[in-house]
């Protein structure tokens, strides 16, 4: 049984920012530095390879098969995962921002997701499907079809602990001033009890609503010619079967705003990556002959069958 997750969410607003695309080597299984992610066929347990084509990266899906991404955190501090399958949040199921909910994983955790989650105890699998039948078009937005998306951010570390003010000592003196003296080492004593000023209001805390953990848990280019109106084979993914896959709630500050990594990889059928010139296929060579100009012998065919 897999070990459960805990959701957190933020609700605090961010522009949306898109980080450089997380290279990774022609033939390569993982993209990102900061988390490394890989998708996984589930039907056949195979690490789809990664395919670099005009600045993008591509993995190849099979209609109905199920998948799942895995990321794996790379860093010794938690971090938190916002991912997006065709524009929408895995999650909560709103049309992505990297301001929502997320998944958060401990140092040199990985995980798996592998669908849309319904509640803390259950997903809808993720299974590649037509564009029509994918659950970003049958809620009305198809037009991101066919990607995959992970905004890391790294955790906020917590204040550190100022020790507390020691109260200072004055000596009485006799004589004139003595009792200007007196009042001024208690008004020292009074401020150094008091402490400092009262500090600017501290943001209000976020709300947890959905982002998630395992306990321990675009630029243009020729695929924009891919689109849903030109190419209505493209390759989407489903709303898939239920499945059980139990989370827990956790409290995640991030340490800033906009994401410290952004990691983005197309997906479609490998019919289409083939004419989009994603998988180059050579071209067949015609069967050599000892004698070319020689007409090829032949006898008599059978008849139609009746």
């Amino acid at each position: 049984m897999q070990a459960p997750s805990r959701i957190r969410s933020s609700a605090a607003t961010l522009a949306l920012v898109f980080a450089a695309l997380a290279g990774s080597a022609p033939g390569a299984f993982a993209a990102g530095h900061l988390a490394q992610v890989i998708v996984i066929d589930r039907d056949s347990g195979r690490v789809l390879p990664l395919h670099r084509h005009d600045g993008r990266l591509w993995v190849e899906g099979s209609p109905g098969a199920r998948y799942a991404i895995r990321v794996h955190n790379q860093s010794p501090g938690r971090l938190l995962a916002v991912m997006s399958v065709d524009g929408v949040n895995v999650i909560s199921g709103e049309t992505a921002h990297t301001a929502q909910s997320g998944y958060v994983l401990s140092p040199w955790e990985r995980y798996d997701i592998a669908g849309w989650r319904r509640n803390a105890a259950q997903i809808a699998a993720f299974e590649f499907t037509t564009l029509a039948d994918s659950y970003a078009a049958r809620t009305g937005r198809p037009d991101h079809v066919g990607v995959l998306g992970v905004a890391l951010f790294r955790e906020r570390p917590p204040p550190a602990i100022l020790p507390a003010p020691q109260p200072e000592i004055s000596h009485r003196r006799d004589g004139p001033g003595a009792n200007d003296s007196a009042r001024s080492a208690a008004g020292a004593r009074e401020r150094a009890e008091a402490g400092p000023g009262p500090a600017p209001a501290a943001p209000a805390a976020e709300a947890p609503s959905g982002e998630a953990r395992r306990s321990a848990p675009a630029a243009t280019g020729s695929a924009d010619a891919m689109s849903s109106a030109q190419a209505p084979s493209k390759l989407g993914t489903g709303h898939g079967q239920r499945e059980i896959s139990r989370v827990t709630f956790t409290d995640f500050q991030r340490a800033q705003t906009s994401p410290n990594e952004v990691i983005t990889i197309h997906y479609d059928s490998r019919e289409n990556l083939i004419a989009l010139g994603v998988i180059r296929v050579p071209a067949l060579q015609p069967v050599p002959r000892p004698f070319p100009s020689q007409p090829q012998f032949g006898f008599v065919p059978d008849p139609p069958r009746r």
